[in-house]
């Protein structure tokens, strides 16, 4: 019943995944100069990160006791850890869709793919910085200032997340105005791009959601 706590390893994941993600940064500035040895290597570095926060996932899953003494359920933290490893796996999609195909970002698109990208990545951070609190959340049994402190952070995630829609959809436009100058292959490729993209700051949303739900209850 008083088994090891598991928000610690809990938080050590979200940041290996949020580790995982920010390796996208470097590689898109790789991609966009179609430096494809660089990206290489750095999109093996997102695998390798990957497959580390899968082995926390893994290990929490398996040795996360059915009758923990703490105010959260187990469900709920096995949830929360399914949301949190969502942004990895989409990290690590990305990276192996762009090597794949050596997909090359149009030059025009540029100066508005960089920002929208770490808009993106700015959700998975604020993600990371409120999970970080849940060590603080549990010593104050979930009441109090923290839980204000907390759910401050994750009204901050859901407007990041709400601009990064903002810039998705002026992207997609953008690669609609192009769309008569690429051929119809790249130019599905470039949507789901960054959809994919986009879907990472979706899927910070829902970890903070998560969140939100081991406080409530």
């Amino acid at each position: 019943m008083f088994g090891p706590s598991p928000i610690r390893p809990i938080e050590q994941h979200m940041r290996k995944v949020h580790n995982c993600a920010k390796q996208l940064d470097p590689f898109f500035e790789a991609v966009l100069v179609q430096d494809w040895e660089t990206a290489l290597s750095i999109k093996k570095k997102i695998s390798s990160i990957e497959k580390e926060a899968d082995m926390i996932k893994r290990d929490l899953r398996l040795h996360l006791p059915t009758g923990l003494f703490l105010p959260v359920s187990r469900t709920d933290l096995l949830e929360l850890l399914s949301a949190q490893d969502r942004i990895a796996n989409k990290a690590e999609d990305i990276a192996g869709l762009i090597v794949s195909r050596q997909m090359i970002i149009p030059e025009v698109l540029a100066p508005v793919f960089m920002p929208f990208l770490h808009r993106c990545l700015d959700a998975s951070k604020q993600a990371c910085k409120a999970i970080n609190e849940l060590d603080e959340l549990l010593e104050s049994g979930f009441r109090g200032s923290e839980v204000k402190i907390v759910e401050e952070m994750i009204m901050t995630l859901d407007e990041i997340e709400h601009d990064s829609d903002d810039k998705l959809a002026d992207i997609r436009h953008r690669i609609f105005e192009l769309e008569k100058d690429l051929p119809a292959i790249e130019v599905v490729f470039l949507y789901k791009l960054v959809q994919w993209i986009g879907d990472l700051a979706d899927h910070a949303q829902t970890v903070g959601g998560r969140l939100q739900i081991l406080i409530a209850r």
